[in-house]
């Protein structure tokens, strides 16, 4: 074996490199192992046609913590995000449209042109959502209390659970119902309008290989509503360069810090020896000697094909087995000679600048589930267009364009065909393509022919290409039985897996998807508190 590290972390996305830029500032010698040859994970920019370049898979920011933002410097080191104007256009099939976002009166005021009832309700929909976002906005740089460590984690549990006790007894109706409910359910409850109800509802399927109907899936909306940037809360925007320039710096940070960095350098297995972790094997059959393992990549992939069998309990096995992943998402990247001209909005205008959503409404979501369940992918799918060369003019060429196509439902894997033979996402990726094209043109005549090139990334491509097992953007359904304490598994919620020396910085733990940091962040603390309380001679400790 090389020479020993104290953690070496498997995957260089954006939550290793946090992991690994919190673990080095403490002083440990940390080496991160990426089987790509550019740092970043799903959180990269790259030239996908000749003078075009994108974000291309991760393409918006949000959830991104300012803590790991303030304390990695990402601001002094080139990191900037344009706020979108408004936050969402909504086509509609009528020809007409609805915006969302742009200050509360604003919306108040599109409401109104839809039911005066719903622009009535709206701030007291938006307190609710906001009292319980600031909640989850403070777990999500906490570590949850672990099942099985006793009054230790009783008293965590008591400590983090103390918000919750505190709110209103409205207020806590508001969490059972966002747990709990579907999302057509809740938001039912509150508004008239079926335009209005897709506005928020879309949030409930992004990443989320299911209907708005499905029990649980208004917590999906909620996920995705309690980020900030600028500190403006609840907002969105656009990275200048690209969701690769995040990660390119954060990179830079941690080499700065000694971080060892392997690029092409991809892991086959985890090495256990005598109960604990001695380190990794490569592919190329290299050995790397390590305290810790970390693991960026998801439970499955982690525990289906890094690890022995034989070094997990029966009961683990079964438990990870069930662990489901597989978020319905199919992503396209376009160069394009103009602007789309919507049919409703056809001119330049600010909704170029923001997210463009084809769903228009919560049937419209349902029917692309129960399609994609059937057949494969909608015949009519969700799509959410994002063109950032309208603010950053270094991804294309002058006068050119690139777009981002975000496209829900996309089954992981797809059905067989009527006679039992099976089928195969590089067979059909292109025709689904092509369906998602044809769902575009549909409100923006002249898209199709304004297209110059085309990224496409089916569910196995977003597998083969990230690492994300079954496309899953999130590493694991974001459902009750897969959060906080449960995520991945009970038992091994606070980044610490089955085996001693072993954690888990990514996505598939605690807080769950989206470029956030907070996995990363707080796998790390857990690693430098042990280090602490097994008197391994790291006596700094970062807050």
């Amino acid at each position: 074996m090389t020479r020993k590290y104290d953690a070496v972390i498997i995957g260089g996305g954006h939550n290793g490199l946090v992991c690994a830029f919190y673990l080095a500032r403490a002083g440990l010698k940390v080496r991160i192992l990426e089987r790509r040859d550019v740092v970043g994970g799903a959180a990269v920019t790259e030239e996908f046609h000749p003078g075009f370049r994108n974000s291309v898979a991760s393409y918006t920011v949000s959830l991104l913590q300012p803590k790991v933002i303030a304390d990695m410097r990402l601001a002094e080191h080139g990191y900037r995000v344009i706020e979108r104007p408004i936050s969402n256009l909504l086509p509609q099939e009528d020809g007409g449209y609805l915006k969302l976002g742009g200050g509360l009166a604003r919306t108040q005021e599109e409401f109104r042109r839809f039911s005066a009832h719903d622009a009535e309700v709206l701030p007291a929909y938006y307190d609710a959502l906001e009292v319980v976002a600031e909640v989850l906005r403070d777990l999500a740089l906490k570590s949850p209390p672990n099942a099985g460590d006793g009054w230790r984690g009783l008293i965590d549990a008591a400590l983090q659970g103390r918000k919750l006790a505190g709110l209103s007894i409205e207020a806590q109706r508001d969490v059972l119902d966002l747990f709990t409910k579907s999302a057509r359910s809740l938001l039912d409850g509150w508004f008239e309008s079926e335009a209005v109800k897709a506005a928020f509802g879309f949030d409930a399927v992004v990443g989320n290989y299911a209907s708005p109907d499905t029990p649980g899936s208004a917590y999906v909306l909620l996920h995705h509503v309690f980020g900030e940037v600028n500190g403006k809360k609840g907002a969105w925007g656009h990275s200048v360069g690209g969701m690769g320039q995040i990660t390119r710096i954060m990179g830079e940070v941690c080499r700065k810090l000694g971080v060892e960095i392997s690029l092409e350098s991809p892991v086959e297995q985890v090495l256990i020896d005598g109960g604990k972790v001695a380190g990794v094997r490569l592919e190329s059959g290299e050995e790397i000697a390590a305290t810790r393992v970390i693991a960026n990549v998801g439970p499955k992939l982690l525990y289906g094909r890094m690890i022995a069998g034989s070094d997990l309990t029966p009961d683990f096995q079964r438990r990870m087995k069930g662990f489901r992943t597989g978020s319905g998402t199919f992503r396209m990247n376009v160069a394009l000679s103009e602007l789309p001209r919507f049919t409703c909005l056809p001119e330049p205008g600010e909704h170029h600048r923001s997210g463009i959503i084809i769903a228009p409404t919560l049937d419209y979501m349902d029917r692309a589930f129960l399609d994609a369940k059937l057949h494969g992918w909608s015949k009519k799918p969700i799509v959410e267009m994002l063109i950032p060369s309208t603010v950053d003019d270094s991804l294309a060429p002058e006068g050119r364009h690139v777009a981002s196509l975000f496209c829900q439902q996309f089954a992981p894997e797809l059905p067989a065909n009527d006679d039992g033979t099976p089928r195969d996402w590089d067979a059909e990726e292109d025709k689904a393509a092509d369906t998602i094209i044809d769902t575009v043109e549909q409100y923006a005549p002249g898209f199709r022919a304004s297209i110059l090139g085309r990224q496409v990334l089916s569910p196995k491509g977003l597998e083969r290409k990230f690492g994300l097992v079954g496309g899953d953007i999130m590493h694991g359904n974001l459902t009750l039985d897969q959060m906080w304490s449960a995520r991945p598994v009970l038992g091994h919620g606070a980044y610490r897996g089955p085996i001693k020396g072993l954690y888990m910085c990514g996505s598939g733990s605690h807080p769950g998807g989206g470029v956030t940091g907070a996995p990363g962040h707080n796998c790390a603390h857990e690693v430098i508190a042990d280090t602490r309380r097994f008197g391994n001679g790291f006596a700094r400790f970062v807050s």
